[in-house]
């Protein structure tokens, strides 16, 4: 891999990471429609880390407040409203860590190919419009219930199947549950962040047990940077726009890709 393919993979993961577009999708379809050797989940992974410090800079005030929730659930105070969210979080959580223990070498090996991703595009922009009509729209993030967290939770654990999106299909089942837009994205993001970091931990042991990918130390940093400044904006983008707009645009944008992939393969396979 080139420094300057490292760099795209990069701006890549940052820009669609948080959107809900699914950034796997695209960590794997750039190198395709570009001819690219396919970097692997590993690389995938590595450009995590950046993404994974963007979460935390931008949310830095809400984890510092929920990390001082956590101490008061060990300390037996549950009816602060930030231990109760960060139960949630850990309770959300745990689903998509099964999957990920149970799925993620199935996950590398078979469903990183264009027709899943090309489907599973189209399949959730459709959900995401259910959503969009059938929620309420009305629960706020200091509102939402066990119900609520563990709704979205079980939806993320089905982000492990690239095209799905991670952000795309928790935003599209707290939509479900009722939950406004921007709430919906705030607890899409706290959330993401354990998991995202714990898949960065499982990568960094695995890398020193068996070795890291083979990229250049100067291609993964520079991948890392890049996606970690580009995926701060693409937060803040999402939460400002969120605020005011639906999700509609991001459906025609999935649909569109999803109609691409698909025809792009199909004509390569004829």
């Amino acid at each position: 891999m080139t420094l300057l393919q490292a760099i795209i993979l990069g701006a890549v993961q940052g820009a669609t990471e948080f959107l809900p577009i699914s950034s796997t999708a695209h960590l794997v379809l750039v190198p395709w429609f570009f001819g690219w050797k396919d970097p692997g989940l590993g690389f995938d992974i590595a450009l995590h880390l950046g993404t994974l410090v963007a979460l935390l800079l931008y949310f830095r005030a809400e984890w510092l407040a929920l990390l001082g929730g956590g101490i008061d659930v060990l300390r037996g105070r549950r009816e602060n409203p930030n231990a109760k969210l960060m139960l949630y979080i850990v309770a959300a959580t745990i689903p998509a860590l099964i999957a990920g223990a149970l799925l993620s070498d199935f996950a590398d090996s078979t469903l990183r190919n264009p027709v899943v991703i090309g489907s599973a595009l189209i399949v959730l922009a459709c959900v995401l419009v259910i959503a969009e009509r059938a929620g309420r729209r009305q629960t706020k993030l200091e509102d939402m219930t066990l119900g609520d967290a563990l709704s979205v939770g079980c939806a993320q654990a089905v982000a492990i199947i690239p095209g799905v999106s991670r952000s795309g299909v928790t935003i599209t089942a707290a939509l479900f549950r009722g939950m406004t837009r921007e709430a919906a994205a705030r607890f899409s993001f706290l959330l993401s962040t354990p998991i995202i970091g714990a898949a960065v931990s499982k990568a960094i042991v695995d890398g020193v047990r068996h070795g890291f990918p083979s990229v250049s130390m100067s291609a993964a940093v520079a991948g890392i940077v890049v996606s970690g400044i580009v995926g701060y904006f693409s937060i803040a983008f999402l939460m400002r726009y969120l605020a005011t707009h639906n999700t509609y645009v991001f459906v025609v944008y999935r649909i569109a890709l999803g109609l691409l992939v698909l025809a792009a393969y199909f004509k390569g396979m004829s």
